[in-house]
């Protein structure tokens, strides 16, 4: 089974599937290299990039990633000031030194292929990297980012990589749901002891603690840093401006802790298009909605502590776990729905969990969440992680409270189980059509003028 800490992970901006996927394929590929004994021959590396990930990935930062990918740099550790400095580095040498070890020469207009009229059959985010020795092909590999940071090696024997099994396998809500009646548990107390299979209970805890003290940290620079958000669409960041007039209006509005709530998103999402440090929730494109939602439970919910905070991503990471093993969390795949959709169905069970809800509730929550962003297209401008991305975490947010507040108050049966809903969100998915799909050929992408 997926490891929650699989679906939380450590990065930088602005996308986890045309970012740090690309990032992580490149240095793979290299380790590969490695493996099979041809690294120390490699005079020069080549890599393609197809479908989506060719479309939009200037604008996703996916030249940038491949080049510090195969510097040997790792996303959850990469200093984000020293980016830059690299990359322009290379560019102006034309030379890279592969994991940091080996110096090769790199010019991108022959090294770095975007072939925006071609796709690779196993998933719209394709890469096909070779090494070679003067003239002579050493290896080639096709790799595949498949949502979230995840990637896949084409013809990888996966059966190797199994991991220990945890004593709760469930494949379903439903199933999940089953468990914790017959065990007496709440959701994230299962999450907890199938996360115990592969560490301590503490080493849990402090992980926990990492990924809320970097959500944390990136809603703090968020809401303080000014400026216009990089490449060509001239998007101010707004979330500094905003947090400062509701700091002045004070809460007499009653709507103000909704307000809070797009601001501490949309500040993510600003750090995000910057290039940032965020974490996946389950992605870049929507990583702004689960911390929204978790400083306005520490907030705005009388006895709120981080013991909550511990339940909720648990729990949130539960229902992303389904998602992510039996749809996507792909935007070329399935479109925002995918992303944003699934973020916003992870925070409202997540937050029925932190205030101590029943199992059934963060269900219904869950599945009100994805009900009501079924569809959901993604049609970044200019390729940018910008709009409509940083307002639609705002608004997904906003969907995750509501969501949390009808689940709470309407205890009855419902008609839709989430895990109808999710069958239905990735059925949907598969029928969109391509262009709606992170390839900035259709929507908002096509009738708004980039600049």
């Amino acid at each position: 089974m997926t490891s929650i800490f699989e679906l939380f992970k450590i990065g930088i901006g602005p996308s986890s599937s045309h970012t740090m996927g690309p990032m992580r394929a490149a240095r793979e590929f290299l380790l590969f290299s490695k493996n099979k004994g041809v690294f120390a021959r490699i005079t020069r590396v080549r890599a393609e990039l197809f479908g989506s990930l060719a479309l939009t990935g200037h604008g996703h930062a996916t030249d940038r990633a491949i080049l510090l990918g195969l510097s040997g740099e790792v996303a959850d550790k990469i200093d984000t000031a020293s980016i830059a400095p690299k990359i322009e580095a290379i560019r102006q040498q034309k030379q890279i030194t592969l994991l940091d070890e080996k110096p090769v020469t790199f010019a991108e207009a022959t090294d770095l292929l975007f072939l925006k009229e071609q796709t690779l059959p196993g998933h719209s985010n394709g890469m096909r990297f070779t090494a070679f020795a003067g003239s002579e092909e050493l290896l080639t590999a096709v790799y595949y980012s498949t949502g979230g940071g995840f990637i896949t090696r084409e013809g990888e024997n996966t059966v190797e990589a199994v991991k220990a099994e945890p004593p709760y396998q469930f494949r379903s809500a439903a199933e999940l749901l089953s468990l914790c009646r017959k065990h007496n548990l709440a959701i994230w107390q299962l999450v907890l002891e199938n996360e115990k299979t592969w560490r301590t209970e503490s080493e849990i805890r402090a992980q926990i603690i990492r990924i809320w003290r970097v959500m944390q940290a990136c809603v703090e620079r968020g809401l303080v840093t000014e400026g216009i958000l990089p490449g060509g669409l001239n998007v101010r960041r707004r979330a500094p401006r905003l947090a400062r007039k509701l700091a002045e209006q004070g809460s007499a509005d009653p709507l103000a802790p909704m307000d809070w709530v797009n601001v501490y998103a949309m500040a993510v999402n600003e750090e995000n298009a910057a290039g940032g440090q965020v974490v996946t929730a389950p992605t870049n494109g929507a990583a702004g909605i689960i911390p929204a939602v978790a400083h306005y439970y520490l907030r705005f919910v009388n006895g709120a502590d981080e013991e909550g905070i511990f339940r909720y991503l648990l729990t949130a990471g539960a229902i992303g776990i389904l998602y992510k093993e039996n749809a996507s969390i792909s935007g070329a795949e399935v479109g925002c729905q995918g992303e944003v959709g699934v973020a916003c169905s992870m925070a409202a069970g997540g937050l029925i969990a932190a205030m101590n809800g029943t199992n059934p509730q963060v269900e219904y929550a869950a599945e009100i969440g994805m009900e009501h962003n079924l569809g959901m297209t993604c049609d970044p401008i200019g390729g940018l992680v910008q709009i409509p991305c940083i307002e639609r975490n705002a608004m997904g947010s906003v969907k995750a409270i509501n969501a949390c507040r009808i689940a709470q108050r309407d205890t009855e049966e419902h008609k839709v189980s989430l895990d109808q809903v999710i069958a239905t969100m990735y059925q949907t998915g598969l029928d969109m059509q391509t262009r709606y799909k992170e390839t900035s050929l259709a929507g908002l992408a096509l009738n708004v003028i980039e600049c």
